[in-house]
This record gives C-alpha cells, sequence and structure tokens, in this order.
C-alpha cells in the first residue's frame, strides 16, 4: 500500500463540553490497531481512553480513531510537535 502524500490529522475536540482531553486522530493506516495507538500517544501523557474505530460488519479499520489524556497537557504536548509517525504514515 502506499501511503506518500496521506497525511493524519489531529485535533483537540475543544468544542466539546464534555471532555477537553479527547482528540480526533484520523487518516490512519488500516493496519494501525488500538494497541499501537495507545503505544504511540502515551508518550506524550497518561492516556484514559485509546480507540480505532472499526466497521460494525466487517470490522476492519475504518482509518480513524480517538485518544483521551487523564489531562490537558498530554493534548497540548501532542499539538506541540510539528511532524508525527505511527505506522509508516506521517502527520
Amino acid at each position: 500500500m502506499d501511503t506518500e502524500g496521506s497525511q493524519i490529522s489531529l485535533s483537540s475536540v475543544d468544542n466539546s463540553p464534555h471532555d477537553p482531553c479527547k482528540m480526533f486522530i484520523g487518516g490512519l493506516s488500516w493496519q494501525t490497531t488500538q494497541e499501537g495507538l495507545n503505544e504511540y500517544f502515551c508518550k506524550f501523557g497518561e492516556v484514559k481512553e485509546c480507540m480505532v474505530m472499526r466497521d460494525p460488519v466487517t470490522k476492519r479499520s475504518r482509518g480513524f480513531g480517538f485518544v483521551t489524556y487523564i489531562d490537558q497537557a498530554g493534548v497540548d504536548k501532542v499539538l506541540a510537535q510539528n511532524r508525527h509517525e505511527l505506522d509508516s504514515k506521517t502527520f
């Protein structure tokens, strides 16, 4: 699979009154697992919850997920870094 030119988007769900520590992670590799996502993002802070969204019928990754940190500092550290790479995708 050619991953050149692909991008992953990161965004804090700031407009959510429920959890300002939750981030949307878009454009994930089809091979990215929940464990891999957690392993990558835990280096920025303590991860409360991590999930890769899957198709309910095929169980195949839908290419996006969510990471929720214990506190806002984790989100800030992720957004402060200019470049990230996970499963051969740079974002």
